[in-house]
């Protein structure tokens, strides 16, 4: 049996009283741990605050994207090293936003993956089709390439990885897959990898972001391929990001 993990993904919001109050409200309803994993990928700036906050708690913690760089001359850019500085485990690698708006390719993924697996981290890898991608019949063969660039790098990487399932036009425009459609891509996923390792596909979470709310949650975790959530808006609010956590749980 995998165990679910619910993972918050917080984007470009925030600020240190919001911060506490949410983060605080989390720690006293789960800190002590249950049966689904929770974590929260926060903005760079306040790595240092999450870590304070939630250390010593079951709740982890983690970014939301990295270099593919150890060190150098990369202005602007964070390395795994500077993320296990601050407790880090989890780093998102290939958001839907991180792909489209800043022209990341499957490649560069990859190699984010690699990266943050050699730095000890543990990588989301997020995969999603357009709507016009989907209404064009391709998503299979777009998540096959997204994931193909990724196991082409070697799958000992992968190994130790999350994957995440957010189709692009489920994202923030308050439509939702429905659990069938939703299942069905993370059975292709879990089939796509079962090709090269087997045992890893069993054991592999994989995630579903994509609009998840309180009011939907259950039902997604309850479809066989489902372990669990990459949750965007939802997860700025402590009592709806609570509830799904509480979905997730059974």
């Amino acid at each position: 049996m995998r165990r679910k993990l619910v993972a918050g993904n917080w984007k470009m919001h925030g600020g240190l009283a919001r911060n506490r109050e949410l983060l605080d409200s989390l720690v006293q309803a789960i800190g002590k741990g249950g049966s689904a994993d929770c974590a929260v990928c926060v903005p760079f700036p306040y790595l240092a605050q999450t870590q304070e906050l939630l250390k010593g708690t079951a709740i982890a913690w983690g970014a939301q994207t990295l270099s593919e760089h150890g060190q150098g001359a990369y202005t602007g850019e964070v390395s795994a090293a500077m993320l296990t500085d601050f407790g880090c485990r989890y780093v998102l690698v290939g958001h839907s936003e991180r792909r489209s708006l800043y022209g990341e390719s499957n490649e560069a993924v990859a190699a984010k993956l690699l990266a943050a697996v050699q730095g000890g981290l543990t990588p989301v890898l997020c995969l999603g089709e357009t709507l016009e991608q989907r209404e064009g019949g391709i998503t299979e063969k777009i998540i096959a390439a997204q994931l193909d660039a990724v196991t082409a790098a070697g799958m000992n990487g992968l190994a130790k990885a999350v994957i995440a399932y957010e189709p692009v036009w489920a994202i923030g425009t308050g439509r939702t897959a429905t659990p069938q459609q939703a299942q069905d891509v993370h059975a292709f996923i879990r089939t796509r990898l079962a090709g090269s390792d087997a045992a890893l596909a069993q054991r592999m979470q994989i995630l579903y972001g994509g609009s998840v709310k309180p009011q939907n949650a259950a039902e997604l975790f309850g479809m066989t391929d489902i372990d669990g959530g990459l949750i965007g808006g939802a997860s700025l609010v402590a009592q709806d990001f609570l509830a799904i956590c509480t979905a997730a749980a059974g």
